[in-house]
């Protein structure tokens, strides 16, 4: 990426002449709104497709008068992510309004963040814990994706760039050290994962779907995916059709049930029939001439399509939404167990990241000082060499080597001082005396 243009303008000069001496160490803002303080309305008229976010990245650097952005856009959250303070923070507020209004009449309130609060929401966002599933993984995809798009747009520098590399190596450390996102809290996770329990592995299995539900899909994508084979079966063909072909499987008729019952080791049913569709006589028949080898069956249909009466079958496993819910919600208090060490990495990042951020600050004064430094030992040397005469090369390398150690040595505690004061937050006030007492003004 190309420099910041505020720092190759000079701009955030002091009186020496030190760059970025007055500047903010996180200049850092967050603006926008997430399932936490905005209905689905609000944030569907903020919500970006991703094909305009070149566009959208443009107009609100111009509008909002911003230096870098990226921006986050959702099913729960739309955020944008900038250099600046309060001032381009509310710039951006402003523009978001507008934009909202332009496409409804409705005039969110937006969440703005700044400094070190910005970066601890960036920090958080990026490790799961602000989402509406906490610890959800696809968030971490989704900013990659966010700060890629900025990337290529030209609106990602170096701030913004530290941010993303710092806040995804939190983020990578949380998921690699906690187990905030091993347990699975979806229906269509936790379908997968209890099959996983019951076979030892899901290559090769196959899946019967009856019936076409939004959750049945998902979970038979998710099965297809870890390598097993489909079946469908349903009452209307062209549908029952589509779904197999999404699936890379074949379709069947409901007529052909305990022949592919039979045949399947995984059974998800979701029809939305007002009553039974696989009775307990099905599943008999079915375990008749299966040697024993398990059948697991998931019923997430309302009301039921599974006979409750087949759990007492050998080797026959059933699981309703009931049964579901009840282990995702297990699943949900395991990470919000983990959650704890995982707020506690977040912090130790945050304030390394800080740290380093204000660490940043130290470097304009530190360079002054060393120039200054090494200003008064070439002048000094070339006095010597006037008094003594003509040097051999031997003791020019000598009397070099000894000035530039004895300037070393003097500016070491200095350094060491400058940078600490740094790291703790130095104002802009104690900035100035240390220049004072240097000499650097």
């Amino acid at each position: 990426m190309s420099p910041d243009p505020q720092e190759e303008d000079g701009r955030g000069t002091d009186e020496s002449g030190a760059k970025g001496a007055e500047e903010d160490p996180l200049p850092l803002v967050v603006v926008g709104v997430s399932h936490r303080n905005a209905p689905v309305a609000v944030r569907e008229a903020l919500a970006i497709a991703r094909d305009d976010l070149p566009a959208r990245l443009d107009w609100l650097r111009r509008e909002a008068g911003l230096s870098e952005v990226m921006i986050l856009s959702t099913c729960n959250r739309v955020e944008v992510y900038a250099t600046g303070g309060p001032t381009e923070a509310e710039a951006i507020a402003s523009a978001l309004r507008a934009l909202a209004s332009a496409r409804g009449p409705i005039v969110p309130m937006l969440d703005q963040l700044t400094g070190e609060a910005a970066v601890r929401h960036a920090f958080r966002v990026a490790a799961g814990l602000e989402s509406m599933v906490l610890g959800e993984p696809q968030i971490l995809g989704q900013l990659k994706d966010a700060y890629q798009v900025a990337e290529r747009a030209g609106t990602l520098g170096r701030r913004l760039g530290s941010l993303r590399q710092r806040s995804l190596a939190a983020a990578k450390r949380v998921r690699t050290d906690t187990g905030i996102g091993r347990h699975a809290v979806s229906m269509s996770h936790v379908a997968v994962e209890l099959a996983r329990k019951i076979f030892a592995t899901l290559q090769g299995r196959r899946v019967l779907i009856v019936g076409a539900g939004k959750m049945s899909r998902l979970a038979a994508i998710r099965l297809v995916r870890e390598g097993s084979r489909a079946t469908v079966l349903g009452r209307t063909f062209a549908r029952t059709e589509e779904l197999a072909a999404a699936l890379g499987g074949r379709a069947a008729g409901l007529e052909d049930l305990r022949q592919e019952l039979g045949r399947a080791d995984i059974v998800i049913t979701s029809t939305g029939a007002p009553g039974l569709v696989v009775h307990r006589e099905d599943v008999e028949a079915a375990m008749a001439g299966r040697g024993g080898r398990p059948l697991f069956l998931i019923d997430i249909a309302v009301p039921r399509d599974v006979d409750p009466g087949v759990r007492g079958l050998s080797s026959v496993f059933l699981y309703d939404l009931d049964d579901l819910r009840a282990v995702a919600d297990a699943n949900m208090r395991e990470r919000r167990r983990e959650a704890a060490p995982a707020e506690t990495m977040v912090e130790e990042e945050v304030a390394a990241y800080v740290a380093s951020q204000r660490a940043r600050r130290a470097v304009p004064l530190l360079v002054a000082l060393r120039e200054r430094g090494e200003e008064i030992r070439k002048a000094e040397v070339e006095k010597a060499r006037r008094r003594m005469g003509e040097l051999t090369a031997e003791q020019e390398r000598a009397l070099d080597a000894a000035t530039a150690a004895i300037v070393n040595k003097l500016l070491h505690g200095p350094t060491v001082c400058l940078k600490e004061m740094a790291r703790g937050g130095q104002s802009e006030g104690q900035a100035t005396l240390v220049r004072r007492v240097l000499g650097l003004v």
